[in-house]
């Protein structure tokens, strides 16, 4: 198994280095910053994180499966007989990945950080997230669980043998693609994780990075909801596909 750890290891790192990159670019830069200014804003983040998970997938895919991301890892365990032994492994090192990537985004804008935020009180986003509205958590909750519903629909429905799967490896960039249209159209809410490890390895970094107003150690406590959202989600999106779809396809 010592392979695939490394590999959903070094997947898991490069999707949060493209990620957690693109939202520094745009928060530090584009705000934080007098005089450097980035334009496209929450555009550049969804077309940003969509590639980051397609990079993430073509360096993983053929060793591990790629998957990047615990809500898919356990989704997998009950609907496609992925072996439940490897499930805890494989979400040890997807956060170990996503913890490193922001430690070496964080280091390499250190610059950046100490000219937009020399107290580290208002920057953690730029690594986890937050909801729009504190008041509601179950509003983020919600948000959280209808958009890792949907990317684990799609990703069943586009590595289906069974059903029309893209050809020539195509397979990495459609699902990019998904995490793409799910940003644009139910990331508001919770700062579109949809992925356990990719929030909780960074705010995890954040807290030991001493970074304020983090989720985890300081402020209100919302870690819980990028975790429990989009394993929920994960699971009805898989239910979903497989009784919706797949058993009605043909067996071969």
């Amino acid at each position: 198994m010592l392979p695939e750890l490394v590999a959903e290891f070094l997947g898991t790192l490069v999707l949060i280095l493209f990620g957690n990159g693109v939202v520094a670019m745009v928060q530090l830069f584009g705000n934080g910053i007098p005089g450097a200014v980035v334009n496209g804003g929450y555009t550049n983040i969804t077309l940003g994180w969509g590639l980051a998970v397609t990079m993430g997938i073509y360096i993983a895919g053929r060793i591990s499966g790629a998957h990047l991301n615990p809500a898919v890892t356990i989704s997998l365990a009950i609907y496609r007989d992925f072996p439940w032994r490897k499930v805890a492994p494989y979400i040890l090192v997807q956060i170990a990945g996503a913890f490193v990537a922001a430690a070496l985004v964080y280091w390499n804008y250190l610059p950046a950080f100490h000219a937009a935020d020399p107290g580290l009180e208002h920057t953690a986003g730029v690594f986890t997230t937050f909801p729009a509205f504190p008041q509601v958590p179950f509003a983020g909750l919600l948000d959280q669980t209808i958009g890792t519903a949907l990317l684990l629909m799609m990703i069943l429905a586009i590595t289906d043998e069974r059903n029309q799967p893209p050809g020539a490896n195509l397979g990495a960039l459609m699902v990019g693609l998904v995490v793409v249209a799910i940003g644009m159209s139910f990331g508001g809410m919770h700062g579109y994780a949809i992925n356990p490890a990719r929030d909780f390895g960074p705010r995890l970094f954040t807290a030991v990075a001493g970074f304020k107003n983090n989720g985890l150690t300081d402020g209100p406590p919302v870690f819980w909801v990028p975790i429990a959202g989009p394993i929920l989600g994960g699971i009805l999106g898989s239910a979903a596909y497989d009784y919706g779809i797949r058993r009605f396809l043909p067996k071969s």
